[in-house]
């Protein structure tokens, strides 16, 4: 049997609530939309490419999402010591590129469970957590974080409705 990238479970972001909660859920919800459009395809159709000389793919996009969750939540926010997953120094794209022989069913387990971790990581930190960018010195919160990879999945939502599109021509939310 083919593995397929299993259904999701997405939730919706209230209307009201306090702000911990809304930013958290529409997070979630931005995480799932990305695994949504990847619903019921196999390992080779979320190798596929979007189109020449572009090597986005929506397993190249799972990848790159899991590097960045891990890269701002529990290395920037919290400071934590975990290696890069994809990223390397010889190949700062290696999430996109290197996805010709890549596990897509790791690649998804890994997602899920980097989500996980970094849930973890934050959740008794106040949106006004700070700490210092190491690149650039600037000192940034939490909050900054949440709103910032919001912004993240949706941009790359995008990308992801039009790759879908493309392989089998659902097109949705």
């Amino acid at each position: 049997m083919t593995w397929t990238v299993p259904e999701v479970d997405r939730p919706e972001p209230p209307g009201i609530g306090a702000e911990r909660a809304m930013v958290q859920t529409w997070l979630d919800h931005h995480r799932m939309t990305l695994l949504r459009k990847c619903e019921g395809l196999d390992a080779e159709q979320l190798r596929l490419r979007s189109a020449e000389p572009s090597e986005l793919s929506l397993l190249g996009l799972i990848r790159h999402l899991t590097d960045v969750e891990r890269t701002w939540f529990r290395k920037r926010v919290c400071g934590e010591d975990v290696p890069d997953l994809y990223w390397t120094e010889a190949d700062q794209d290696a999430d996109f590129h290197a996805v010709a022989d890549a596990d897509a069913a790791a690649a998804v387990a890994v997602f899920r469970e980097e989500i996980a971790a970094c849930d973890k990581a934050v959740a008794e930190l106040a949106l006004d957590h700070t700490f210092v960018h190491p690149r650039t010195g600037e000192t940034m919160s939490l909050r900054w974080v949440y709103l910032h990879m919001i912004e993240e999945y949706a941009r790359h939502n995008g990308h992801a409705d039009l790759l879908r599109e493309r392989i089998d021509g659902v097109t949705g939310e």
